[in-house]
């Protein structure tokens, strides 16, 4: 699968950006003769009983058994995981990142001395980066400010810089980070980005070694195949080994809901482009490195489904996996329902839970992003628990414009007593708040004068919630925050002139709720 070459543009004076989804030009298929591969190729070798460095315990991962978990779903075949959470840096992305790395040695491209640079969503930085730290590259990786703070630790643990970008750029946007990391590249000397997207070790990788490993590990007795999707080149090469070799396994891909990576495209229709939580899956363009025609079959994978899922696999199978686990495993029971008895289907684990110990292992994050079951929150046990925030009859908020400036917001909120005011446009859209602490700040820190309108400062880190919240929730909210914004969707009809009507959708505030509105409602309405 040669990897595709920028060309300059005539007359251009920006390097053309290197796209990650350059059609492949690999012509691997069924039957062709391994002799004719233009590629290194890898062996399955017998483990050793002392290892030359750490880089060499990464393979041969444990396949284990589910029991609890696909007994209590009536699920009929026999149903394996394969554990990549073991390899060294914890990730299947370590057999990629080393791989891509020897290969890039074996090839004459990096040298000692040279840096190494990677867009990644974390797991496959990781991998390079423990390859770095091994053999003495310096490492810059380009990570999402949607990935966790316990992968940028690690990262920067093993000796890594790191890059942020933000996480709602798209994969071709100037601030994207693969576009970041190709800037990178062209500014420093000796620099090289290995390209998980277009790197044909990726795949390679899988295609060598681990589906080897799962062949012999299964003795050859493999009916079903399901890995998660992020590149592609685990399911890629995984696939394309098993189509060989085993021809009647089937072999599953799974996608988050607003990724594009599955097929047939209606699939991808449920929320294009949407935003998910489980981090290292699925992306908004088709990686050069993933092979569709190995996929026979797709799932879509949710939030709640996956991440509760990863916490049962935690607490009844006692496996300490991460999140896209939880997408493998809900869709692969689902798929595994296809199978019988005396069957077999193999789940492949991407990760473990050490890069999401603040995120869905938390009952609070989890609560947070409304991922966690009411009846399995505390503080639903309250009389007043399920009660809407409607019943707590707030007043109508006085509201600012963005134009009014910081003196006569502390004017105003000085003579009413209050503690923050929401801004809004003149149809009453919220934009944000200005609080009394914000203002402080941002005044003397010189960040803002009495003159500065309230729109340069606004403060937007608050939580929104609805009439129809529950107090249990609004409870959660304010053990955190000293207030919550009470919001109403509202819509409405225009008409521009031509014949089509307009609908339009704001949001448009309608109460502050503080912790003392939550109190007064409680010893005034209290049970005996």
């Amino acid at each position: 699968m040669p990897s595709e070459e920028a060309k300059p543009v005539l007359g251009s004076e920006q390097p053309l950006f290197v796209r990650p989804d350059l059609p492949s030009k690999c012509t691997w298929h069924i039957g062709a003769d391994p002799s004719t591969s233009p590629h290194s190729r890898k062996h399955l070798q017998e483990p050793l009983k002392i290892l030359p460095n750490i880089l060499s315990h990464v393979g041969r991962t444990p396949l284990v058994r589910l029991n609890r978990i696909p007994q209590s779903m009536g699920i009929k075949c026999e149903v394996l995981v394969k554990c990549e959470f073991f390899n060294a840096g914890g990730s299947v992305k370590d057999r990629i990142g080393i791989r891509m790395v020897e290969d890039a040695e074996a090839d004459g491209k990096i040298k000692p001395g040279y840096t190494l640079i990677e867009p990644t969503s974390g797991n496959t930085g990781i991998g390079i980066a423990l390859a770095a730290a091994v053999k003495g590259y310096r490492c810059i990786i380009c990570l999402p400010e949607k990935m966790s703070v316990e992968k940028v630790d690690t990262l920067r643990a093993l000796g890594a810089e790191i890059v942020r970008t933000p996480t709602s750029a798209s994969f071709d946007a100037p601030e994207s980070h693969i576009q970041v990391a190709q800037r990178l590249q062209r500014e420093l000397p000796n620099a090289y980005i290995l390209d998980q997207y277009r790197n044909p070790a990726n795949p390679l990788a899988h295609y060598d070694i681990t589906a080897e490993e799962i062949i012999d590990q299964c003795q050859g007795q493999v009916d079903m195949i399901v890995a998660s999707a992020g590149t592609g080149g685990t399911v890629t090469g995984i696939g394309r080994k098993l189509k060989e070799k085993i021809s009647s396994c089937k072999i599953v891909g799974v996608d988050p809901e607003g990724s594009i990576l599955a097929r047939p495209v209606h699939m991808n229709e449920t929320s294009p482009g949407g935003s998910y939580e489980v981090e290292g899956i699925g992306y908004d363009f088709i990686p050069t490195v993933l092979d569709h025609s190995v996929v026979d079959e797709w799932y879509k994978s949710n939030d709640k489904d996956s991440l509760t899922m990863s916490r049962r696999l935690i607490r009844e199978e006692g496996l300490l996996v991460g999140g896209s686990c939880g997408a493998a495993v809900s869709c692969g029971l689902r798929a595994a329902r296809q199978l019988k008895e005396g069957q077999r289907c193999v789940i492949i684990l991407p990760d473990g839970l050490r890069n999401y110990m603040t995120k869905f292992l938390s009952d609070q994050w989890m609560m947070d992003k409304e991922l966690l079951e009411i009846s399995s929150d505390p503080s639903q046990l309250h009389w007043w628990s399920n009660h809407p925030v409607s019943h707590l009859k707030l007043q109508a908020p006085l509201t600012v414009m963005p134009d009014l400036c910081c003196q006569d917001a502390i004017d105003i909120m000085k003579k009413e007593g209050f503690d923050q005011l929401p801004v809004v446009e003149n149809d009453g859209n919220i934009l944000g708040m200005v609080t009394l602490g914000s203002l402080l700040s941002k005044l003397l820190n010189h960040k803002a004068d009495p003159k500065t309108p309230v729109k340069d400062i606004l403060y937007s880190q608050f939580k929104q919630i609805s009439l129809e919240t529950p107090l249990g929730k609004l409870s959660r909210i304010l053990h955190r925050d000293h207030f919550a914004l009470v919001v109403h969707k509202q819509r409405s009809c225009k008409n521009n002139g031509g014949t089509k009507i307009q609908m339009e959708e704001k949001t448009v505030v309608v109460g502050i709720v503080t912790q003392i509105d939550l109190l007064n409602y409680i010893t005034t309405h209290g049970q005996a």
